[in-house]
């Protein structure tokens, strides 16, 4: 499999259908993080699957598929007047640094830039370090902005559309 991009990478909205894809995808991607988070913490992050079904009914959720195989998701939503907001943007380990969430971050920008939103927000926590990075390469800068993740500091990025 190289370390490329997949040709056959396919990105579309997650129904109801997706769910259990959805969350192998955000388990296997947070894992190993989770002894930096508390119980509560490591399934507000990665879900549950009672707390799926809240996230595909309040947000959109999109999936990144190779051959029909879940392999990428991130929520978005629209949080009037303009402002878009990331959620459970997750790659699983066996595809991460191969351009995937390259791919998933600007398909979620376009789909927020379309509902007429101007700027993105998203939180993140401390254990996640190459998420931080890789945000930051993409123009995300720290607000100042510290919120509360089950006891854990949450740390909010902005970047403008």
């Amino acid at each position: 499999m190289g370390k490329s991009l997949p040709t056959s990478l396919d990105i579309r909205p997650a129904t109801a259908a997706d769910a259990a894809a959805v969350l192998a995808c955000l388990a296997e991607a947070f894992e190993p993080f989770r002894d930096a988070y508390s119980r509560q913490g490591f399934e507000g992050s990665a879900l549950t699957a009672d707390t799926i079904h809240t996230r595909l009914r309040e947000m959109d959720v999109f999936v990144a598929e190779v051959e029909g195989r879940t392999i990428g998701t991130i929520a978005t939503c629209v949080i009037p007047p303009s402002d878009g907001h990331l959620r459970g943007m997750a790659i699983v380990p066996e595809w991460q640094g191969r351009g995937i969430a390259d791919k998933l971050l600007e398909f979620a920008e376009l789909r927020l830039q379309s509902q007429k939103c101007s700027r993105v927000t998203l939180d993140t926590t401390s254990p996640l370090q190459r998420a931080i990075r890789f945000y930051e390469k993409h123009g995300y800068r720290a607000t100042g902005k510290i919120g509360d993740h089950f006891g854990m500091p949450l740390y909010e990025y902005a970047k403008e559309l």
